[in-house]
């Protein structure tokens, strides 16, 4: 896993060295590209925190477990998961038909992959977008611009079937024998998501205002922000930044929000991939013989979501299953069940798209090679 990592990572270095005019690719990939040893021990430590987790919990009972598996359960849940997967390819396909023109299905499915691969690779799961706005305008010669917009887009879709479960998650968690305060924080943790949800969605519709808000915010942050990264960077390059992003965030997003046909299928397209991702994770339980209740499963779940989602650990590795196996406690699901259906979702939902993506980001590398040899 580490030298397809490292390979893949060399391959992002080509896509830097091929992208010296798309500057906004250039900054997921070189976080990717100057941090692969830091990103390494991250995951490391994150697999080491699962380790620790499961010698609690007991490594044995985990494994025993694991051994009662049900192999055709879980090729059904892999299968799901390539489902979703190309749900979301079908949805950002649309999307660049409303925006621009789509190149295809397949191609999309492709890019898909190597975006998932940046995802996972960088805390927050910032880093996918950024790589499919830059692999679409490289060789389907679509404006970075409008790419990113797209992608952006696309990602604001999942925010409608997300608080719709999120708030019902802040009231059965108030229900639950959990201490106070982690309730306290896992309900703010919660609200705070929907809020930078809620403001996206407000930057597609009220431009000027959205801008203003963030220039603000800039202003205060920019201090802290270069003491904490030793990084000189100036007010007017943020300033310029923010209306760039702001400015075709909200042409894309307003384009796609009055196709009313456009919005309706991603609406759609959103509840079926949660609806199927929530099942997915259901059938983990069932592949190691449990069945979990069902709303509990699905709140856990969205909480593990928001876990992932904050900017620590790649992909959360360790935080989401400490996590997962607290929660489930006060239901009364097994620590050693929560932890080997984590661990076949794991393997289903971050580690095989990460290797497939590894593979697709060799294949674009090796494809900006090509290019380069034959210009030269």
């Amino acid at each position: 896993m580490i030298l397809i990592l490292d390979n893949s990572l060399e391959s992002i270095d080509k896509l830097i060295y091929h992208s010296n005019i798309f500057f906004k690719m250039q900054t997921t990939s070189e976080f990717i590209r100057e941090n692969r040893w830091r990103i390494i021990l991250t995951l490391i430590i994150g697999g080491f925190i699962i380790f620790i987790i499961s010698f609690a919990v007991g490594i044995q009972d985990i494994l025993k477990v694991l051994s009662k598996s049900n192999p055709a359960t879980i090729v059904v849940a892999l299968l799901l998961e390539i489902f979703i997967i190309g749900m979301w390819t079908e949805r950002w396909s649309l999307i660049l038909d409303v925006i621009v023109r789509s190149p295809g299905f397949n191609k999309l499915f492709v890019m898909m992959f190597t975006s998932l691969f940046g995802n996972n690779l960088t805390p927050g799961a910032a880093g996918g977008e950024p790589m499919r706005a830059y692999l679409l305008s490289k060789f389907e010669g679509i404006s970075f611009d409008l790419a990113f917009v797209s992608a952006g887009a696309d990602r604001v879709f999942e925010f409608f079937p997300f608080v719709l479960v999120s708030a019902f998650a802040v009231y059965m968690i108030s229900t639950w024998n959990i201490p106070f305060w982690s309730a306290i924080f896992i309900s703010v943790l919660i609200i705070i998501i929907m809020a930078f949800f809620g403001l996206l969605i407000y930057v597609g519709v009220k431009r000027e205002i959205a801008e203003r808000l963030l220039l603000s915010l800039a202003r205060s942050l920019l201090p802290l922000f270069i003491k904490l990264t030793k990084k000189e960077v100036s007010l007017s390059y943020v300033t310029e930044q923010i209306n760039y992003y702001v400015g075709r965030f909200s042409t894309g997003f307003s384009t796609v929000l009055q196709d009313k046909k456009m919005f309706t299928l991603g609406l759609s397209i959103s509840f079926i991939m949660w609806g199927t991702d929530m099942f997915r994770m259901y059938l983990c339980f069932v592949a190691v013989g449990y069945f979990p209740p069902i709303i509990p499963l699905i709140i856990i779940y969205t909480i593990g979501i928001l876990i992932t989602i904050l900017p620590t650990i790649p992909g959360a590795l360790g935080l989401r299953e400490a996590t997962m196996v607290a929660l489930f406690l006060v239901v009364g699901v097994p620590a050693d069940v929560v932890i080997a259906a984590s661990l076949i979702d794991r393997l289903i939902s971050y580690l095989m798209p990460t290797i497939v993506g590894a593979i697709t980001t060799v294949y674009y590398g090796k494809l900006l090679n090509r290019m380069d040899a034959g210009s030269s």
